[in-house]
Formats: C-alpha cells, structure tokens, sequence
C-alpha cells in the first residue's frame, strides 16, 4: 500500500449515526446474550432440582441434554396460539408482552464491565424501580383478561406479593445507596472494586475502623440476605411461587395461556430472575471486581481488562442462579398468611431500622473515621 496516497472511506456517516449504530449493536448483542444465557439457565435450573431428587434430568436432546431448552422453544412456537372465547382478546396477547418487553428494558441500565452499558444512567436505580414497577401490570392484564377466576386469583397474589416484597427491596437498597453516595450502578460497582472486604455484603472483614465498621458489616450482611430472599418472593420464585401453585390455582395467572404467549411470559419471568442475579451482584459482591482486588489490577489492556470483567460477572451471575436453584429444590413453599407476614412485620421494620442506622453511620461515624485516618 503506497502511503502517499489517501484513500478516502465509501461511506461516510453522521456522528449521530455512528453512535446510533453503535448502541445498537451493543443492544443486540446483549439480547442475544440474555436469550442464550436464558436456555442454558433453564436446562441448569431443571438439572439442579434433578440432581438433588437423585435424577438425570433433561438429557435426550443433543448432548447431555444441551439442546432440551432450544427444543421447547420451537414447540412453544410452532403451537396454536388458543384464546379463550370470554377473554379481551386485545388485553390477552398484550400482557405477555408488555412483561416480555420491560424484562429486555430492565437491562439498559445494567453495566457488564467498565464501560459495557447500553445507558450509564446517573439514575439508574431508579430507572429500575420504575420498569420493576411497571412489571406488576404484565400480570394483572394477563390474570384479568383470561376471565376466568383461577387466573384473576393468581393475578391478585402476584400483584400483592411483588408491591410488598418491592417495599423491603427499595429500603434495602437505600442502605447501598447511602455508603456509596450515587444512584449509578457503575459508581456503586466501583465502590467496591479494594476487594471482598470492600464488597457491601462482607464488609464484616474490613476491620480498619474497630468496631463501627463491623457493625455496618453485620447489618449489611443481613441485608444482603433479605435482598436475596426479597428477590426470591419478587420473582414469584420458589418457596414463594405462590401466583403459579399448581396444588391450589392451577398454575396462576398464566392458565389460560399457550404457545407463544405463554413463551414471553416464561421469558419475562427467567430475565427477571437473572436481572435479580445481577443486581446482588452489582450491589453487594463486588460487580465485575475480584475477591482480592479490582479488575484493573491485573494490568492487562482495556480489551482484555472488559473481557475478565464481564467473565467474573457472568460467572457470578450463574453462582447466584445456583443459588436460586438450589432453594427451589430444597426449600417447601410458604403458605399465603406467612408470606405476607415476612414481608410486613419481619423484613420492612428491619430494613427500614437499618437504613436508620447506616444513615447515622455515615453522617456522624464515617467522616470522623475518614479524618482519623487522614490524621495518622
């Protein structure tokens, strides 16, 4: 190639579009991701619960079982999309997807690794509350619309149970948000990044400030476990899957619901769950950081740096849904009353009394603790 000579570019494109373009290969690659994560978490989640019942599990399908999820993709696909004739025809098909929809959108916000975000909100956490929010009606449309009462049942239940159980998520929240000072997912990321006694739900092992760092160690621990639980009952997961109990509505909200439709409302509900996967991570395991420092410190290049990022933060994601699992398996389901009863009398006066008292931690402890140390 003769270097004198300038070779001009076939197209050249707007910066608008060039950004435009750019974010929309980042939205399509993280959606590709999402969906192939979703079939493998699905066929880890049946393999889980068979492992622990001494069974084999999904393993017909291509190797090992690997393609079983791929399988009932294309069966929920190719089926007859049934209607029931007393239902809203328009309300029917447009629950499923408005649930399958602000499941994707949730994800806008959610930084993979340094600079992997569709939208680095200065608000994300509240970008967050208000999609998670907005999810509540997915359900009742779809519960309502059925017109039939074992749907309309379980559309109430889930209703009531995920207004009540986001009340406890928000106050448990907060507590993060008062350490780190930012609604930003990456500024609380980054918060985090000294190490495992750096992250919100270990601080119990930062023993430099004696003892008012322990004692926020141990209140942010207990919240890292409510937030867990919390997920679990927001989620309609199991021991809190009381919308969807076969035993007592006949599969809850979603009965009247086949094919397709039914399809986005699974999709929906398994993208929450990671969601949740994810934000236990973002908040209190460090995000994309590693036990013993950040990413950074490994002093490899920026490529390769957002490539061991996002790799510890995927495979944290897949310990938390092990974890999701593994209750699901072990843990009996809870009966209405005491569903209702962890939520308001256990899980909101204790998370509210600690958002008190790590509000009191940083006004008045934390930057007499920051000017000690400066002093020294």
């Amino acid at each position: 190639m003769n270097p004198s000579v300038d070779y001009v570019p076939l197209i050249t494109l707007p910066v608008e579009w060039e950004w435009g373009l750019m974010k929309l290969g980042q939205v399509l690659g993280i959606s590709i991701l999402l969906l192939l994560s979703l079939a493998f978490l699905l066929l880890f989640d049946r393999k889980v619960w068979a492992a622990v019942q001494l069974r084999k599990g999904p393993n017909v399908v291509g190797a090992f079982g690997l393609l079983q999820s791929f399988a009932d993709f294309f069966k929920f696909v190719f089926k007859e999309i049934v209607i029931p004739a007393g239902a809203n025809k328009t309300v029917f098909l447009l629950a499923p997807l408005i649930t399958f929809v602000l499941a994707f959108v949730s994800w806008a916000v959610v930084p993979w690794a340094p600079g992997v975000v569709i939208a680095d909100l200065n608000v994300g956490i509240l970008y967050l509350f208000a999609i998670s929010s907005l999810g509540v009606y997915g359900i009742i449309m779809g519960g309502w619309a059925s017109n039939s009462k074992y749907p309309f049942l379980g559309g109430l239940r889930s209703a009531a149970q995920m207004v009540s159980y986001e009340v406890s998520i928000g106050f448990i929240i907060i507590t993060v948000l008062l350490l780190v000072g930012s609604l930003n997912l990456t500024t609380i990321v980054d918060n985090q990044a000294a190490g495992i006694w750096a992250w919100h739900g270990f601080r119990i092992l930062d023993f430099t400030q004696f003892p008012s760092n322990i004692l926020v160690g141990v209140i942010m621990l207990a919240m890292l476990v409510m937030f867990f639980v919390s997920a679990l009952a927001e989620t309609n997961r199991p021991p809190f899957d009381l919308p969807e109990a076969e035993s007592e509505l006949v599969a809850g909200y979603q009965v009247e619901y086949s094919s397709t439709p039914y399809l986005l409302f699974m999709i929906g509900e398994y993208l929450n769950i990671v969601l949740m996967c994810a934000m236990v991570n973002i908040l209190f395991l460090g995000g994309w950081h590693l036990p013993w420092g950040s990413v950074e410190s490994l002093g490899l290049d920026p490529f390769w740096t957002g490539v061991v990022a996002m790799l510890v933060f995927y495979v944290k994601i897949w310990i938390q849904f092990f974890m999701f699992a593994m209750v699901k398996a072990i843990v009996p389901r809870y009966r209405y009353d005491q569903l209702m009863r962890l939520g308001w009398k256990i899980f909101l006066p204790t998370s509210l009394a600690a958002v008190c008292a790590i509000a009191y931690y940083v006004t008045f402890m934390a930057p007499a603790a920051a000017t000690s140390v400066a002093g020294g």
